[in-house]
């Protein structure tokens, strides 16, 4: 059963987490080849679970310092991003190095993330985009970092770890509209995700 929650007993001392970082960082990133997929120019998703998440605390104290008093912010703010079994939760990400230019982008998508879907043959599965904080101000700027939900039913999950037919990750809004295709590397790393238990849902 793979873990759906960072607790405060699975925080490592900052001492003992420096000693380890570089290890860590380069099992991050490996973890992660299989996890990102571009979808048009500018968007990237980076497809979160518990060992991003878990790494992602952990930087977020070694850098800001805040020790003990900090853990439970960081844990109430990331620990919805690890799926829960029945779910894919990716990181969206608006990436232009260009900050006049990302700032044209970000004031044409206002709503961006009501339009993020998975297409698994004629299905369509829509994300959900946490609700934590509005991602697009009063003049109808977006942000440049969206986290989204995408709920999936068994039937769902198994036409996902099914490579035989199609699976592709699109945005549909009227100023970004572009798909890419889920390809087999990734959709085997993300039908982990998912529980072992599911009925007809085992891992490929």
């Amino acid at each position: 059963m793979a873990q759906r929650v960072i607790t405060h007993e699975d925080i490592l001392p900052m001492p003992e987490y420096a000693v380890i970082r570089g290890e860590k960082t380069q099992e991050i990133k490996q973890l992660k080849r299989n996890r990102r997929l571009e979808v048009g120019p500018h968007a990237s998703f980076y497809f979160e679970s518990y060992a991003t998440v878990w790494r992602q605390i952990h930087e977020m104290l070694y850098i800001e310092r805040g020790g003990e008093a900090q853990i439970a912010a960081e844990l109430a703010a990331y620990n919805p991003l690890i799926p829960q079994g029945q779910e894919l939760v990716a990181t969206l990400m608006f990436e232009v190095d260009d900050r006049l230019r990302r700032e044209r982008l970000l004031q044409t998508l206002g709503g961006v993330e009501q339009s993020v879907y998975i297409r698994l043959g004629n299905e369509y599965i829509n994300a959900a985009a946490e609700q934590d904080v509005p991602r697009a101000d009063a003049q109808g700027r977006a942000s440049s970092v969206h986290f989204l939900h995408f709920p999936f039913t068994a039937s769902q999950i198994r036409a996902f770890r099914a490579l035989d037919n199609q699976a592709v990750l699109g945005i549909s809004h009227l100023n970004y509209t572009h798909m890419s295709d889920i390809p087999e590397s990734v959709r085997q790393a993300l039908g982990w995700d998912f529980d072992e238990e599911c009925p007809g849902a085992e891992p490929e």
